[in-house]
């Protein structure tokens, strides 16, 4: 690779490292906005509507919208980081092929395709959140305080780790540069499809993982970084590390003592 080459790589990755971070701060930034307005005045104004307050009445469907906004924007901030290393290989990609002079298109049309699949899956979290609060089964802090409920979604999550369809989805996470050569597609529309199907498999990875928002509250920052985190790891750390199988361990266990009481549902 010549000097002038080298420079223009080094260039587009920070490019596109840059418009990343920035997407990714501004998504934590307005969430940490709302956790706060939450904890100063126990109501959360997700797109300007109230969503929690001091009872536990029955959310009209109207309610859905700015329940889908509000897990959209904080699926955004926290997958867009976990899914830098294959948004940076298919940037690699495209741009060996721009110097090849074959066809090309943005980065951010892939990374569209990829948060399709995340704003897909915030719809049904916000009818699950709708559900559970209609049943009485949330706080209005946004967090169960069913031990059973809280237990097994800690206890399932864990168990999920060992499964064939979270071997398999992770298995394609953690190799994103090979997926992309091995199923690449042509123009904006491919671009937008092997987004989505990255994001697709993203999903079947950490769908469980996102549903324990619900067990130490959905507007809970340090919970959520702390998933984001474990997410994180789970992509991009050796596997001599385990880090799939020490975190199910722990799910497991932390579930059992919170279904017998033992620990609270919720953390202080």
């Amino acid at each position: 690779m010549n000097a002038s080459l080298e420079a223009v790589v080094r260039r587009d990755r920070w490019l596109v490292g840059a418009g990343l971070v920035c997407i990714s701060a501004v998504a934590w930034g307005y969430m940490a906005h709302e956790a706060r307005e939450m904890s100063v005045s126990g109501v959360c104004h997700c797109a300007g509507m109230a969503m929690s307050g001091p009872d536990l009445r029955p959310w009209s469907m109207s309610a859905l919208l700015p329940l889908f906004l509000m897990w959209a924007e904080m699926m955004v901030a926290m997958m867009l980081p976990t899914a830098a290393p294959m948004i940076l290989a298919f940037a690699m990609v495209n741009r060996q092929r721009r110097q090849q002079e074959l066809p090309y298109v943005p980065t951010v049309v892939f990374t569209l395709g990829y948060l399709a699949a995340w704003i897909g899956f915030s719809f049904v979290a916000a009818v699950g959140q709708w559900a559970l609060h209609s049943l009485a089964l949330l706080s209005p802090m946004m967090s169960t305080g069913s031990p059973w409920l809280g237990g097994g979604l800690l206890i399932g999550a864990g168990l999920f780790q060992w499964t064939p369809l979270k071997r398999a989805c992770l298995k394609y996470c953690r190799s994103p540069l090979s997926l992309l050569l091995n199923a690449w597609q042509e123009g904006w529309k491919g671009a937008l499809l092997m987004g989505w199907r990255n994001g697709l498999y993203c999903t079947g990875c950490c769908w469980l993982l996102m549903a324990l928002l619900f067990v130490a509250g959905v507007m809970n920052l340090w919970w959520v970084g702390l998933i984001t985190l474990f997410v994180l790891a789970e992509k991009v750390a050796p596997q001599t590390w385990r880090v799939g199988a020490v975190g199910a361990v722990i799910l497991v266990l932390w579930g059992i003592l919170v279904s017998f009481g033992v620990l609270a549902p919720r953390a202080a």
